[in-house]
């Protein structure tokens, strides 16, 4: 069994309280790391140590070229060290050993993206020349905001370390990472590798402990300059208030309640794939899966023959098998949650086609059969609530209106997908779906240059690209004034009068 430190100003310490907890293995229920349980006074040493680094150090006046190179050498070592941080990573959170690889390779890939962002990002740009009221140049220069509380989930912990501290790094600022605590494991093994860069002492700091003290000090001291939080809304307006306290920069990317749209015409043998791999992939854990699936309703019996068919080849087992295509739930707290909405969902009169309860074969760990609904009303509890795990519900619709209408019906816009074999007409659904992101005839794929977050309840900014490096950037507009000649300032006049 591992054993996890904090990882505060460069050195891997016990907590102050000396308390640890163990991270369990949601597919066996056996306990695989003893991790140092960080309080709040433990927060604070996190957070000052990210503060005297930025205020200090040499990390924010460091060319954004040399950024570069630091950050590459972490992504080097992660790709070194792939295959152990995979196993890891499916230890931890329950993914399929499948997933768990392409995370770690895609970490890597994405954290070289943002380090090649950085160093070309225009940090100065320089505005046309002013003439009136007098003279004068002009510049606008994008600085970091100084230390960045970072408050992760627990579906693909070491992915979101990486979209969190790659464009906080790039762009010069400090930081202080929280995973959650049920998966902690991986981001202090990227604390490990960072520890072996050149990156200053300091500028990281990973800490792994309770939301109800350590999140709520990474929110509300005054040390900090920006929160950055991927998780549910629920969480998200929580950290939102407390923020506000000291009115601090906060990006949130938060839950969903994606909408995928079938139109009569699309492929349906990759519509079918690619609805189920639009919902269950990782086991529905995912924020902008689609767990609402309008079909018209002359398609609509057609085409859940087909999704049930396919559901029912998903094989559900040994996330460390590569055969193995569904894992557990991260906890025995998620799949009770899930199991509630698949017991509201029957409550409300929706029908359960496939699924909807636990696999008999599998007698230890967290797992959950895929559970298809039909007979959805788009106002029920299952398709407006987001569920976070392996259940689809599917919705009939009458005409194209009204797809659009029922997916643009919630509170959250996170994403959403169109298939068709008509791309244009796919285009005209797409531009009309109120979310951050939409797929036409795929899911889930995102591109490092390419913006991500949601419309609504589902978040407030982006990741990704030169709009994610925003995000972690201060503007400052700098007046370089050419009248040098008190006598033509004519409008300090307002203040001393003609004749001063």
């Amino acid at each position: 069994m591992k054993d996890y430190k904090l990882y505060i100003d460069g050195k891997f310490v016990d907590s102050q309280s000396g308390e640890t907890y163990k991270a369990v293995n949601p597919a066996t229920e056996e306990p695989i790391a003893e991790v140092a349980k960080a309080n709040r006074e433990d927060t604070k040493r996190a957070i000052a140590a990210a503060r005297k680094a930025f205020d200090e150090g040499p990390w924010p006046r460091t060319s954004a070229r040399e950024r570069a190179r630091i950050m590459l050498q972490i992504a080097k070592k992660l790709a070194a060290q792939g295959t152990d941080l995979a196993s890891i990573e499916s230890q931890d959170s329950g993914g399929t050993i499948r997933k768990t690889m392409g995370d770690v390779a895609l970490s890597g890939m994405q954290l070289q993206a943002f380090a090649d962002q950085g160093s070309k990002f225009p940090y100065v740009e320089q505005l046309p020349l002013q003439e009136l009221p007098g003279l004068s140049q002009n510049f606008v220069l994008r600085e970091p905001y100084g230390v960045c509380s970072q408050i992760i989930p627990w579906n693909f912990p070491l992915m979101m370390a990486i979209w969190k501290i790659g464009p906080a790094l790039a762009t010069g600022n400090t930081v202080v990472l929280k995973p959650a605590s049920i998966t902690p494991c991986s981001a202090l093994e990227l604390a490990k590798i960072i520890d072996e860069t050149d990156l200053p002492k300091g500028v990281v700091n990973v800490i792994s402990g309770p939301g109800s003290e350590c999140g709520e000090e990474m929110c509300t001291s005054p040390m900090v300059d920006k929160v950055a939080f991927t998780g549910s809304t629920v969480v998200g307006r929580r950290i939102m208030q407390l923020a506000s306290g000291t009115v601090k920069k906060v990006t949130l990317e938060l839950g969903g309640k994606s909408p995928t749209i079938i139109l009569d015409d699309a492929d349906l043998d990759m519509a079918t794939d690619g609805s189920l791999f639009g919902c269950m992939f990782h086991q529905g854990q995912v924020c902008e899966s689609g767990t609402r699936l309008f079909v018209s309703e002359a398609l609509h019996d057609a085409f859940v023959e087909r999704l049930v068919n396919r559901t029912k080849t998903l094989r559900i087992g040994d996330p460390s098998q590569f055969d193995t295509d569904l894992g557990p739930m991260v906890s025995e707290q998620q799949r009770q949650v899930v199991e509630d909405y698949v017991e509201s969902g029957q409550k409300e009169g929706a029908k359960i086609v496939v699924g909807g309860g636990r696999p008999a074969h599998m007698t230890k760990g967290y797992y959950l059969e895929p559970t298809i609904f039909i007979d959805v009303k788009n106002e029920m509890k299952i398709a407006q609530e987001e569920i976070f795990g392996p259940v689809l519900c599917v919705i009939r619709y009458k005409n194209l209106d009204d797809a659009v209408r029922m997916a643009n019906d919630s509170i959250y816009g996170l994403a959403g997908a169109v298939w068709s074999r008509d791309k244009k007409a796919a285009l005209a659904v797409a531009k009309r779906i109120r979310t951050g992101t939409v797929w036409i005839n795929d899911h889930h794929l995102l591109s490092p240059t390419a913006p991500f977050g949601g419309y609504k309840q589902s978040g407030i900014g982006r990741e990704f690209g030169s709009y994610g490096l925003s995000e972690y950037l201060q503007i400052k507009h700098i007046h370089v004034d050419n009248v040098d000649d008190l006598q033509k300032k004519f409008w300090y006049q307002t203040l001393f009068g003609r004749g001063a």
